[in-house]
């Protein structure tokens, strides 16, 4: 779904030429402020990277088990493999600005890069972590569920004839079509409703809400 270019203000705005209304998030009903009650800040979750360190493992163990065995074999009297000495004569002979060094240690680089980032970044961005009421308890929900809950709470509304929500990390982008009512009274009764819909979720950051409301398209 796309956002809406031309924002309006939050409080007081009135309807747009198109007969688009825009609203922005409301506040939280009391007692219920999206922020955990103790503990602090709730992280999110991270995710195990199993595939990723497979492959890792994978990999090193192709290139490290050949070498390993080719330099046990060299240590009880052997001779070296043929791969081993064209591998020690192309690293003793071949410059360091030519094109296959600089290949291979860009690839490197890559995959170090990409391997870092992995590592800090904690993943499972479609899972939202939950207000840890209890010490010990985390729980999250998936963004998708999330979504439908929003959007089961906005067809309860009068006037409202489908509605789309993208639910995101920090915000939530709501697409209503009224066929029916004044948009501003839709618009209000709207965010009053998913403004509770949010506070339920029990989500450990309340996101900010974008609520789009318009008339039906006229074919024709």
């Amino acid at each position: 779904m796309t956002v809406p270019q031309d924002r309006r203000p939050a409080t007081g705005s009135p309807p747009a030429e198109d007969g688009e209304v825009l609203a922005p998030d409301r506040p939280a009903p009391s007692g219920s402020s999206g922020r955990p009650r103790r503990g602090g800040r709730v992280p999110r979750f991270r995710s195990v990277r199993r595939v990723p360190a497979a492959l890792l493992a994978l990999v090193v163990l192709a290139a490290a088990g050949p070498l390993l065995y080719d330099l046990a074999a060299v240590r009880a009297g052997r001779p070296r493999t043929r791969w081993h000495r064209v591998l020690v004569r192309e690293l003793s002979e071949r410059p360091l600005h030519d094109v296959w060094v600089l290949t291979g240690a860009a690839a490197a680089v890559a995959a170090g890069l990409w391997l870092l980032a992995l590592a800090l970044a904690p993943g499972l961005r479609g899972l939202l972590p939950m207000r840890r009421d209890r010490s010990g308890l985390r729980a999250g929900i998936d963004r998708p569920a999330a979504a439908l809950v929003l959007r089961d709470r906005a067809v309860e509304v009068s006037g409202v004839r489908s509605v789309r929500v993208r639910m995101g990390r920090k915000t939530v982008r709501v697409h209503a079509v009224s066929h029916f009512r004044d948009l501003d009274e839709v618009r209000a009764d709207l965010g009053t409703a998913l403004a509770a819909g949010l506070a339920e979720l029990g989500l450990a950051g309340r996101p900010a809400m974008t609520l789009r409301v318009r008339r039906p398209t006229r074919k024709g």
